[in-house]
């Protein structure tokens, strides 16, 4: 696998509680992989600490072979606005503004002129069907809508990875299905790696491969043939 993003040897510990035991992942381009495992496992940790949001207490996260675990805020902060996407089950997106704004977002944080923004924003909404949503505010959307319009938010930086977290929690489970099926053929599509925190089973066979995670520690590994 050509490698984009890895976890080398990962530890967090929380107080006497180990939330990761030495935990070793990897992922390439276009390749889309579910973590599950029961509460307190350690999945959510292991996303968090994968995309910059945590730092270990041990081991080594690689972006494209360079480590970013060690970097200060600022520039880890500035990485995950440039070179990583979020969705988050709630979508999180901001209320005030219309859904091209929510997508344009993360473009004029790294300093693209609003209209520029803007019109990048824009190409998103006929691939995601939400053509004539432009103007409307997250309170006139539909969860799955919403929820385009935060994948959309997510790949409109063209990052390396993107990283999911029970991106289909809030959901009906129809919806739910479209929503899995849409982010991980458009992030294969835009050549981005997906990492994917879900309980569902049904959401998790969606992705190429599947960690189970349990204690700390990866239980199981399955790898599927995505069509």
């Amino acid at each position: 696998m050509n490698t984009v993003l890895a976890g080398h040897g990962l530890v967090k510990k929380y107080g006497s509680t180990t939330a990761l035991a030495g935990v070793d992942v990897r992922v390439g381009p276009r390749d889309s992989l579910a973590i599950m495992g029961p509460s307190g496992s350690g999945k959510s940790t292991l996303l968090h600490t994968l995309a910059g949001i945590i730092r270990p207490d041990g081991g080594e996260v690689l972006l494209r072979g360079e480590r970013i675990d060690k970097l200060g805020e600022n520039k880890l902060s500035a990485l995950r606005r440039a070179r990583f996407g979020f969705v988050f089950q709630s979508g999180q997106l901001l209320p005030e503004l219309p859904a091209e704004e929510n997508i344009a977002l993360p473009l004029m944080l790294e300093g693209t002129p609003r209209k520029e923004a803007v019109a990048r924003a824009r190409r998103w909404f006929a691939p995601l069907g939400l053509d004539g949503l432009e103007r409307r505010r997250p309170g006139q959307l539909s969860g799955g809508q919403a929820q385009r319009v935060a994948i959309a938010r997510a790949l409109v930086v063209e990052p390396d990875v993107v990283f999911a977290d029970e991106p289909t929690g809030a959901l009906d489970q129809v919806t739910s299905t479209e929503v899995v099926r849409l982010l991980t053929s458009v992030t294969r599509e835009q050549g981005a790696a997906l990492v994917m925190v879900t309980h569902d089973s049904d959401v998790a066979a969606h992705c190429d491969r599947i960690l189970q995670v349990r204690d700390g520690r990866i239980s199981n590994h399955s790898q599927y043939t995505v069509t």
